[in-house]
């Protein structure tokens, strides 16, 4: 088995609840093929670089699973027959992505970055 990654757009016409459950509908076809589901992201609603089939956004989905080579193509095939999934690249993942996907989960990535919108203060912690 190795470890896969897919990200999918859906069709923005969709609800959030239409789109939540298309989601859940690729996540069955992987289980049904025995995957094991390691993560599910939904992103929501984001603006596409360029139009696709006349929609200038769409529902981002990412699915992270380990399966077997043949799982691929049953799920690729089921992206292709549903009409709401506007494009999706399944992606092969080595040990540095693996490591590295489960140390974005973990949230270790963007702590460091904090944002003060408070008065600036100096070394004493006396405002400037």
């Amino acid at each position: 088995m190795k470890n896969y990654e897919t990200v999918f757009i859906l069709n923005p016409v969709l609800s959030e609840d239409q789109a939540k459950d298309t989601v859940e509908k690729f996540v069955k076809v992987l289980k049904k093929a025995k995957a094991d589901i390691v993560n599910t992201e939904n992103w929501g609603l984001k603006k596409l670089a360029y139009p696709i089939q006349k929609k200038s956004t769409g529902f981002y989905a990412l699915v992270e699973f380990a399966a077997a080579p043949e799982t691929v193509n049953a799920l690729e095939t089921e992206f292709r027959r549903d009409e709401s999934v506007m494009r999706f690249l399944t992606t092969v993942l080595d040990k540095h992505s693996i490591l590295y996907n489960s140390r974005r989960r973990k949230g270790e990535f963007n702590r460091g970055k904090k944002t003060s919108s408070g008065p600036r203060k100096n070394e004493e912690g006396k405002e400037a």
